[in-house]
């Protein structure tokens, strides 16, 4: 028997409001797994940017203690050069003194240069112009003077003058 001119629907237990409440959850739990998921990538990221970071801090460090290192050595070569072109300058200038201090009526063959020396080898009219224009200006700069003359065939007299600065003076100057 029926009492209803409607056909009776079957009852489920997933009714419309039930089935909005789990897509409800299913949005929330994906929404709550993918931002879990994101934050662990990004850790992984962040992990993975500091080691690199660490890494070129190191490197950094290394080539900053190699280009230190070479600075030191620059500057070791750029002293070396300048002591070299300050030896050179004062070398010089002596041996433009030298000759400036050498009288026109005297001629040098040759000229010998040494650490505390120097050695003369040359021509002269007599010991006397030798001994007033260029032993007197030699003996004002150096220690010692040694002469010694040997007669030229044209009646000159051939000289070598040997002068020394005392090593106790060269080791007081500096």
């Amino acid at each position: 028997m029926r009492y209803s001119y409607i056909k009776a629907r079957e009852k489920t237990v997933f009714t419309k409001d039930i089935q909005l409440l789990f897509m409800f959850f299913g949005v929330t739990l994906f929404m709550l797994f993918s931002t879990y998921a994101f934050l662990v990538f990004k850790d992984y990221r962040f992990k993975s940017e500091i080691d690199d970071i660490v890494k070129q801090k190191v490197e950094f460090r290394t080539n900053i203690s190699n280009m230190n290192a070479q600075i030191t050595v620059v500057e070791k070569q750029s002293l070396f050069c300048e002591k070299v072109f300050t030896k050179n300058s004062v070398l010089k200038e002596s041996i433009n003194n030298l000759f400036d201090l050498v009288p026109s009526r005297i001629t040098l063959s040759e000229a010998k240069i040494m650490q505390d020396g120097l050695i003369l080898y040359g021509i002269t009219p007599n010991k006397d112009v030798y001994n007033f224009m260029l032993q007197a200006p030699l003996r004002s700069i150096f220690h010692r003077t040694y002469s010694s003359f040997y007669p030229a065939q044209n009646g000159w007299l051939r000289f070598v003058s040997t002068n020394y600065i005392d090593e106790e003076e060269l080791s007081g100057a500096n």
